[in-house]
């Protein structure tokens, strides 16, 4: 573990004098300033997120998801979502750094019109089996704890064919980093709803198997040609892994979803992972930067997050600060836990601000801190 001390030469330790404080106010008056005032802050020794470690449970928010059914209509909102806030980054409406996340709820029969944005977006479902999607003309049809992508810049459009029960499933967005490069387009689509080609799950059947398809139209576009990535075979993938490695100290049997064209991310700002926890199973914390939004999956453990405990079970989401030491337990010895998660990785890969760390004393546990949440 790394230590640094403030004392040492090279930051900022200017005291204020009146006239230093009226030479501030002249600076002011022209839009300027001084540099050494703000440097410490700015340039700080380690990564000092705003964000906090935060766990939503799933059955506290599904009542409140479920209570915006009759309150609001989905084509009036917009999108009827609620939305996770971070205490640390409520004026950017983010769940954890630069990352957004809330749960939707679509009504049966519902069907919502198409348009297309510059941040980028995936969905994660929660319940409900009859959601759909059309992406750039491609019709998907996605399941409980089924992962989908729609790609910045794609048109797109959401339903639920059901006629008995409403879907839930959680939207992750990089709407604040899109916003905070003062990059953000809304269009809504001319036609307001796509023709959907003829096949549903077109791109699942075409880039979803073992084997690409060749002879083809080569595709050019800097995102997965997989718009859906199911369940079942996904943690089956997970099992067999765990059947050929013992996994990571710190993240269990973890896999990402990919580009199958690239073996890189699903997306050029954001990617998203799937962990196996075997049962009992207790990781070692390490913490990298980068910020991520985790969803349990499959069954129930907890997570140790800057030091505080966070029991989740199904269902449950939390946020891992960028810089923050994390671990992960399996709280049944009989059964494996899986947790979903989505992160601005990619982002900080292709900038060259990745790094990571692991965590070296007492073991690789950190040490609680009094205000754990169980």
């Amino acid at each position: 573990m790394t230590s640094y001390d403030d004392s040492r030469l090279g930051r900022a330790r200017v005291s204020d004098n009146p006239e230093l404080i009226a030479y501030y106010d002249e600076l002011a008056k022209v839009e300027a300033g001084a540099l050494w005032t703000v440097a410490n802050e700015i340039e700080p020794w380690y990564p000092q997120p705003k964000s906090v470690p935060v766990l939503w449970r799933y059955q506290e928010l599904r009542p409140l998801v479920h209570r915006a059914l009759p309150l609001v209509k989905a084509d009036d909102a917009g999108r009827r979502v609620v939305m996770l806030v971070n205490p640390g980054r409520r004026e950017l409406s983010a769940a954890v750094g630069l990352l957004y996340t809330g749960l939707q709820i679509m009504g049966p029969g519902e069907a919502m019109t198409a348009h297309r944005h510059q941040a980028a977006a995936l969905r994660f479902v929660h319940e409900g089996h009859g959601a759909w999607t059309i992406v750039d003309g491609q019709k998907l049809r996605v399941g409980p704890r089924d992962f989908a992508v729609t790609p910045n810049g794609s048109w797109h459009e959401h339903g639920n064919e059901s006629e008995q029960a409403p879907v839930v499933w959680q939207d992750g967005l990089d709407i604040p980093l899109v916003n905070a490069l003062d990059a953000g387009f809304y269009e809504v689509h001319p036609e307001l709803y796509q023709q959907p080609g003829k096949v549903v799950n077109s791109s699942v059947l075409s880039y979803g198997g073992n084997l690409l398809p060749y002879g083809m139209e080569k595709w050019t576009r800097p995102y997965s040609p997989v718009f859906g990535y199911p369940w079942e075979p996904s943690y089956q993938a997970l099992l067999d892994l765990a059947k050929a490695h013992e996994g990571s100290p710190y993240d269990g049997v973890i896999m990402a979803y990919a580009n199958p064209l690239t073996g890189g991310p699903v997306m050029p700002t954001m990617g998203a992972h799937l962990q196996l926890l075997r049962p009992g199973q207790a990781t070692t914390a390490h913490r990298h930067t980068g910020s991520v939004v985790y969803t349990a999956a499959k069954g129930r453990g907890y997570s140790v997050i800057a030091g505080r405990r966070f029991d989740w079970q199904q269902g449950d989401i939390f946020c891992v600060p960028s810089w923050a030491w994390h671990e992960h337990a399996n709280l049944d010895d009989a059964e494996d836990a899986c947790l979903f998660s989505f992160h601005d990785f990619p982002v900080m890969h292709s900038l060259g601000l990745y790094r990571e760390e692991a965590y070296t004393a007492d073991g690789g546990h950190q040490p609680l801190v009094q205000d754990s949440e169980r």
